[in-house]
Order: structure tokens, then C-alpha cells, then sequence
């Protein structure tokens, strides 16, 4: 009765023997041409994305930082004015005449005192001629008054007579004289002479213009500020003047005087500055642009603009120690492009956060990440382009 079930448990053992080990024989099959170990290889060993190496915990929030940088800070005034001659006066003659004679050339460069131009002098020599005889006659009838007096043959009335008579004829001698000087026009100042608005034999009538004179030798720069820096404003301050006719170059000068009124128009004060003008490049009449200095600080503390994180009305930065964000409250004296001048919170050699603020708490765990390396040159580029 049992007999025929035996052969039935032997054939389902034989079946699960075999099945264990075809399946052992497929496993150990692909090891022997290396594929699984590849693959093991190939991703089995990578710590989880995010982690420290090997599998850990992270190590902080990565961020970007620098160190605080410490220097002298110059706070300055930017405007724009124009320049003027150190002296500049335009030659014009004080009587109506002929001019007989032009003493200069354009564009020369003469002494004070030289004479410039002569007009013609006939007629007010004759002038102080009759003038001198005047008074030569009035100085004889005053001589012979006084003896007269002495000898009680006139009155005392008739000596103050003759005297008053005298001093008039000496005082027209000394108007006809003045008037011939002005036949004789000078220089007042050393300087260069412009271009002449007149020719020889010209007739010229009080106040027509002949030349410039200019007086280059140093040249004087006008340039207005808004009223807010009036408290910062004194003669001897330093400014650095630039033009568009000398890019890249900067003259180099000081203020010494300053208009003691603000323009109610403008609210803008004038100031007046002196620069070198070396070579004669500079002229009177070019616009400029000023950079005026009111102010320097040595040893100030500034850090990048996106280092700030401002907080309602307060500004803080996150301040990197012992591995932690510290956010620490600063006070800010001055902004500049790009960087901001610190007053109070931080020291020399700090370290601030630059980027990955908005993920941080105070006291967060952080991980600096290192700066970027530079980027190659065209120059070493080159080589690797003309190669490939």
C-alpha cells in the first residue's frame, strides 16, 4: 500500500536539489567574467549624495566667505566745473584814439609791465604842454604874491588867492599828464597775449576789446558741491581734476578759497581750487570732472556689499568662528561701489559670509567652500586650442 508514494518524495527532493543548484551555478556565473564586480565597483562604494565621506553626517551648510579687509578709506565729493586762468584780463584802452602801434604778437608770452599797444599821443601832448605853462605862470604870480605880502603892499586874501590859483593849474598839469599815459597801454600781469582784435591805424573808442591776456602759469578750476557738505568744506583740501582731453590722467591740487553764501537757486556752494599746469596743457574754459577728498580714515574695516543682511532697520553679517555662523550687529559708516565701510561689530580678521545667507540661523554649523580659481588667460588658452 505505502510502496507507491516513495518514489514520489524522492523525485520532489531531486527536483528542489537541482533547482539550488542551477540557481547557485547562475549566480557564480557572471562573477567569473567579472561583470558584477564591475558594478560593484561602479557605484557600490559612493557615500549618499549630501553625506561626508564615507556615509557620515554633513559637516555644515556650505557657504562662501572673506576675510574683512582692513585699509585707509577716502570719503569724496564728485562734480564737475570748468577751468580758469590764474589771471586773465582783456586789454582795452581808456580813451578814444589811433592806434599808432601794436608792441606784441599773438599767442606771445610777455613780462608785467611791457607795453602792448600805443595810440596816438599829439593831441594830449599839447594838452599837458598848455597844462605845464599854466601852471609855471600860477607859480610865479604865487612867488610874487608872498613878496608883495612881505612888504605889505597886497593882502594876505590875495596870496591864498594866488595859491588856490596854483594848486588848480597843478592839478589840470597832472590830469593832462595822466591822460597821456594812457596813450601807453601795459601788460599788468605776466602772461600770454591772445589773438589782437585790431590792426595798426585802427581808431579805437574807450573800452573796444584788443586782446586777452592770460596768465597760465597755474589755472584755477571753479566747481559747485551740494549744500549738505558745507560742515566738511575748508580751504587746502585736496582734489583730483580729469578731462575728457587727458584720459587717464589725473592733475593733482588743493581748494583755498570757498564762496562763504550758498546759491539759493542751486543749493550748491562754489569752490575754487588751484592746479599745476605744467607745459601750458591746460586751458582756461575745459570742463572737468573733480573728485574732492573731505575725508580720510585710516585703518577702516570694510567687507563686500553682499556680505550685509539687513534685518528690519538693523544690518547684520554672519560672522564665521570655531566653524559656526555667528550672526553678529553692525554699524555702517559709509557705502562705496561694491564694498561697505563697517563703523562698529567687527575686527580685523574676521570672517564674513559673502553667499548662502538665506539658509542660515545664528550659531548654524557651516562649511566654507574654497574661492573659485581664477580663470586662464587667452594666453594659456591658446597653446591648448592651436594643440587640439
Amino acid at each position: 500500500m505505502n510502496s507507491p508514494r516513495i518514489p514520489l518524495v524522492a523525485l520532489a527532493i531531486f527536483v528542489s536539489l537541482a533547482a539550488g543548484c542551477g540557481s547557485k551555478s547562475e549566480s557564480e556565473a557572471p562573477a567569473a567574467g567579472g561583470k558584477p564586480a564591475d558594478a560593484k565597483a561602479a557605484g557600490g562604494g559612493a557615500p549618499p549624495s549630501g553625506g561626508a565621506p564615507g556615509g557620515g553626517k554633513p559637516m555644515g551648510l556650505p557657504v562662501k566667505a572673506v576675510q574683512v579687509s582692513m585699509g585707509e578709506i577716502l570719503q569724496e565729493v564728485t562734480a564737475v566745473g570748468s577751468l580758469i586762468a590764474d589771471e586773465s584780463v582783456m586789454i582795452r584802452p581808456e580813451i578814444d584814439g589811433r592806434l599808432v602801434g601794436i608792441h606784441f604778437e599773438e599767442g606771445q608770452t610777455i613780462a608785467k609791465g611791457a607795453k602792448l599797444v600805443t595810440l596816438d599821443p599829439a593831441e594830449l601832448q599839447a594838452q599837458l604842454a598848455q597844462a605845464q605853462a599854466q601852471a609855471r605862470t600860477e607859480l610865479q604870480r604865487y612867488e610874487r604874491a608872498k613878496e608883495l605880502l612881505a612888504q605889505q603892499f597886497v593882502s594876505r586874501e590875495a596870496v591864498d588867492l594866488a595859491k588856490n590859483n596854483l594848486d588848480r593849474a597843478e592839478a589840470l598839469r597832472r590830469e593832462a599828464e595822466a591822460r597821456l599815459s594812457k596813450t601807453e597801454i601795459r601788460a599788468p600781469f605776466s602772461g600770454t597775449v591772445g589773438l589782437r582784435s585790431v590792426s595798426p591805424g585802427a581808431y579805437v573808442k574807450k573800452g573796444d576789446d584788443i586782446a586777452r591776456l592770460e596768465n597760465l602759469g597755474a589755472i584755477k578750476v571753479d566747481f559747485r558741491v551740494p549744500e549738505g557738505y558745507v560742515s566738511k568744506l575748508h580751504a587746502g583740501q585736496e582734489i583730483a581734476v580729469r578731462l575728457d582731453a587727458f584720459p587717464g590722467e589725473a592733475f593733482t591740487g588743493r581748494i583755498f578759497a570757498v564762496e562763504p553764501v550758498v546759491d539759493e537757486r542751486t543749493r550748491t556752494v562754489v569752490l575754487r581750487g588751484r592746479i599745476r599746469n605744467d607745459g601750458m596743457r591746460l586751458k582756461p574754459g575745459m570742463f572737468v570732472r573733480v573728485v574732492l577728498v573731505t575725508d580720510k580714515r585710516q585703518n577702516a574695516i570694510t567687507v563686500p556689499e553682499q556680505a550685509i543682511w539687513p534685518i528690519g532697520q538693523e544690518n547684520f553679517v554672519y560672522r564665521v568662528q570655531d566653524g559656526k555662523a555667528i550672526q553678529t550687529k553692525i554699524a555702517i559708516t559709509s557705502r562705496r561701489p561694491g564694498s561697505v565701510e563697517i563703523g562698529t561689530g567687527l575686527s580685523a580678521g574676521d570672517i564674513v559670509v559673502t553667499e548662502g545667507q538665506m539658509k542660515l540661523k545664528d550659531g548654524a554649523p557651516v562649511m566654507v567652500l574654497p574661492s573659485a580659481p581664477p580663470a586662464p588667460s587667452a594666453a594659456a588658452d591658446a597653446p591648448q586650442k592651436q594643440g587640439s
